[in-house]
């Protein structure tokens, strides 16, 4: 799926394009004010932050960087590059620091100070209630962004960060995952969601796979330059590798496993995000589940059969046992040994 801002019948919308999918459509028709246009064949939505953050698109900004950030954001953008940055990283961080920049725009970038950091985290960030994740993101943008492309007054060792919150990690029952999975017809997108669940992967994981990653011999899946540019293995599910199958002989990938629309080209996010959208509509579930949650539950259900903590860090790819002992913290096998002297009274 692709979205994109447009000006329709004199009104900003939000006009997505992507394949035809008729549990995707009843997702859309959900959201408010949503509406098809003859026209130009497409579903717009209203142009809301909620919407621009629900369909991946930056905020509206009423103002731009002057020519001082743009020059600025051209040369981060190159040293992140030589970095060898993610895409998605880079992405993430020329965002934040675009954000900052407009919203600073009468300044050049060495009039920029501290109290600025604190002035937009009080008169943007908050005031929008933009979460506490994407106040770090600013954060770290600006600390790589001032300490490789300008001399600035600003002092990186000094730029506060927003307290971390304690938050434990949100986990599926396996019979509201096997809702979940079983929900679509489309074998490409049950096999999407399955692989998922069964593999712990994360979303860029999956649709990085390409046909070779999988070893139907040894039922495991090779995952190459993943997250922290680590290669992994994990167990292949037998049951998974018979619907690989039957999904490889409909759509015959020919680079990626998974493929959009344009044969060749990795399948979208976005699109995927949707497609457990439309999923978690048609069974009914209600709870703002995303992709990480399949994840989630996967590394909590290997704990509570009995699998060894170091095992499920391996199949993470989590560096540290600290990440992966907070399953410990959701896992209700023990908890559910536990009675209540509620039920004494």
């Amino acid at each position: 799926m692709h979205a994109k801002v447009i000006t329709h019948r004199g009104e900003k919308r939000i006009g997505l394009y992507f394949e035809k999918d008729e549990l995707l459509i009843s997702y859309i028709k959900s959201i408010g004010n949503a509406r098809w246009s003859q026209t130009l064949k497409i579903w717009h939505l209203p142009d809301t932050d909620a919407n621009r953050q629900e369909f991946g698109l930056p905020f509206s900004a009423e103002r731009l960087p002057n020519e001082y950030g743009i020059r600025g954001l051209e040369n981060f953008k190159r040293w992140l590059r030589s970095k060898r940055y993610s895409e998605s990283t880079i992405a993430v961080y020329l965002d934040a620091a675009k954000s900052f920049l407009a919203f600073f725009n009468t300044k050049t970038l060495e009039e920029i100070e501290n109290a600025d950091v604190v002035h937009y985290n009080n008169d943007y960030i908050l005031k929008k209630g933009l979460s506490p994740s994407y106040q770090n993101q600013v954060v770290s943008a600006l600390k790589l962004f001032f300490m490789t492309v300008t001399n600035r007054k600003i002092e990186i060792e000094n730029i506060h960060r927003p307290k971390r919150t304690k938050a434990l990690p949100n986990v599926l029952s396996k019979e509201e995952v096997k809702l979940i999975l079983e929900a679509h017809t489309n074998i490409k997108h049950k096999a999407m969601l399955s692989m998922i669940y069964s593999c712990g992967m994360r979303c860029s994981e999956l649709l990085a796979l390409r046909p070779v990653n999988i070893d139907s011999r040894r039922n495991i899946v090779f995952l190459q330059n993943a997250k922290g540019k680590k290669d992994r293995i994990v167990p292949l599910s037998p049951r998974i590798l018979e619907m690989l199958r039957e999904y490889y002989k409909s759509y015959k990938p020919t680079v990626y496993l998974f493929e959009g629309y344009e044969k060749g080209k990795p399948y979208d996010a976005r699109s995927l995000q949707m497609v457990l959208k439309s999923a978690l509509y048609k069974c009914g579930i209600g709870k703002p589940v995303t992709l990480h949650w399949l994840r989630h539950s996967y590394a909590t259900h290997l704990m509570e059969s009995g699998t060894d903590l170091r095992y499920i860090q391996e199949l993470l790819g989590h560096n540290s046992s600290k990440t992966t002992e907070i399953y410990t913290h959701v896992s209700t096998k023990s908890l559910q040994q536990i009675r209540s002297p509620f039920d004494d009274l």
